[in-house]
């Protein structure tokens, strides 16, 4: 008897965004739609684990799920040993360097808060720059607005945030969005199933 695929998708807005193209895509996402704390659904042919984004690619990088659903925020700064085959183009957002309005970055050692050390860091080192990363957990906005760190990393949506904080984009670090990933054996051993359903997905994107 064939196993339940396991997919592992993050709580929030983006699962919010991922119901309907899994929907369209001929994926029963009935259970998703539950609104309980349940942490695992089963639907027909799938078994979903609602998790926190940050925890996504490690359950699919070790096995834990075949198929995940996780931002290229996580994917850059964790670096999984995982298959990407597709773009889902939602979350989209921009990771961006930001700061106090008419502030600019400092040249020699500007000190960035950041939720992401690792993406922050590779930034700043192509950019000529040793910079002193703060790593932080909270609202990263407040480091800029306290005289922590000079600029931040972070995602942003809309800026509406930046904005009403006294604070503004200076640079693109790169566009983020959701990314299918899937676990290197499972892409193996479990094809016969993960296959069709990647091919269901990439049929309503288009791709």
């Amino acid at each position: 008897m064939t196993r339940l695929l396991t997919v592992a998708v993050p709580k929030g807005r983006t699962l919010k965004a991922l119901v309907p193209l899994l929907s369209r895509a001929g994926i029963d996402v009935g259970t998703l739609l539950d609104a309980d704390r349940t942490l695992i659904r089963q639907a027909a042919g799938l078994r979903f684990l609602l998790l926190k984004p940050d925890d996504v690619a490690t359950y699919v990088e070790r096995g834990s799920a075949d198929l995940g659903v996780c931002g290229r925020d996580m994917l850059r700064e964790h670096a999984p040993d995982v298959a990407m085959p597709l773009d889902l183009r939602i979350g989209v957002c921009r990771m961006m360097v930001a700061g106090p309005v008419g502030v600019p970055i400092p040249e020699d050692v500007p000190r960035v808060a950041t939720k992401y050390p690792r993406i922050a860091a590779e930034h700043f080192t192509k950019r000529g720059a040793q910079a002193e990363i703060i790593a932080l957990h909270g609202s990263v906005e407040l480091a800029a607005l306290a005289g922590l760190a000079d600029v931040i990393v972070d995602l942003v949506e809309t800026g509406e945030t930046l904005k009403q904080n006294g604070l503004e984009t200076k640079e693109e670090v790169f566009a983020v969005s959701s990314m299918l990933i899937v676990n290197r054996a499972s892409a193996k051993l479990q094809r016969e199933a993960i296959e069709p359903t990647v091919a269901k997905l990439r049929a309503v994107l288009g791709t």
